[in-house]
């Protein structure tokens, strides 16, 4: 390849105490949701074992982690590219996550005793002049609330099985979270959501839901390149793009 992805060129980031192939796997993965690496960028595994000061086994390794879970492809003749948004795929995503999230609920609402859901009630069920505006901060806390709701009903293999969709869906998910339309928005459905569920009105609570997923799915196709690069540009500011 013509010279070095610019990204592989520093920002080295702190040893943790894990396994080699599990800290670079990390660190790529987190470089992907930040946007550090975008759609369609392509790299080789010298450049990534440069920037982690390793060789390129565990550096092979990780790679073949991230591939496996979808984020790159490896072509013998051009080296690793960052997979190209299917838009598809990230459809027939939201499609499981509605299924497993309308379940939850309904286990939730027939639960006795009930769960205990008072700490989601102090992050969303607070008034507007206390919420939050970061973008990826809110982005994180909605991640957290769908999951929260799913590991509540104590299953954990279901709550296993949304996790994984979740890390698949994060990329859209906080393109999603620039606009500020969209921040709003989650905070009063989410906090409808919720009040539904401590009522056990089943039904509202699911029928709420499903509105709430199907909005994020049909913003998924709205997603254009110049998004993705205002979404790098935005994401640490926490400063969220207008609407419109």
């Amino acid at each position: 390849m013509d010279g070095a992805h610019p990204l592989f060129k520093s920002k080295q980031t702190g040893e943790r105490r894990q396994n080699l192939p599990e800290r670079i796997y990390r660190q790529l993965k987190q470089r992907l949701f930040d946007f550090e690496l975008l759609p369609g960028d392509r790299f080789t595994e010298s450049e990534v074992a440069e920037l982690v000061n390793a060789s390129r086994t565990p550096v092979r390794e990780a790679l073949n982690r991230l591939q496996r879970e979808g984020f790159v492809e490896v072509s013998f003749r051009s080296g690793w590219q960052v997979k190209p948004f299917d838009f598809q795929q990230y459809e027939q995503l939201y499609d499981v996550r509605i299924v497993l999230e309308l379940e939850a609920i309904k286990r939730l609402c027939a639960m006795h005793p009930a769960a205990d859901l008072e700490p989601l009630k102090r992050i969303w069920l607070i008034t507007p002049h206390a919420r939050l505006s970061h973008g990826a901060s809110v982005c994180a806390l909605d991640e957290r609330f769908h999951e929260q709701l799913v590991e509540a009903t104590g299953n954990q293999e279901l709550a296993r099985i949304h996790h994984d969709i979740t890390e698949r869906l994060r990329l859209v998910r906080r393109i999603d979270f620039t606009q500020r339309a969209r921040i709003t928005a989650t905070y009063e459905q989410h906090g409808e959501i919720l009040r539904s569920i401590i009522e056990r009105q089943a039904d509202r609570a699911q029928q709420l839901m499903k509105a709430h997923i199907e909005e994020s799915k049909a913003e998924v196709r709205k997603i254009t390149l110049h998004m993705i690069f205002q979404a790098r540009e935005h994401l640490n500011t926490g400063q969220p793009l207008s609407s419109g």
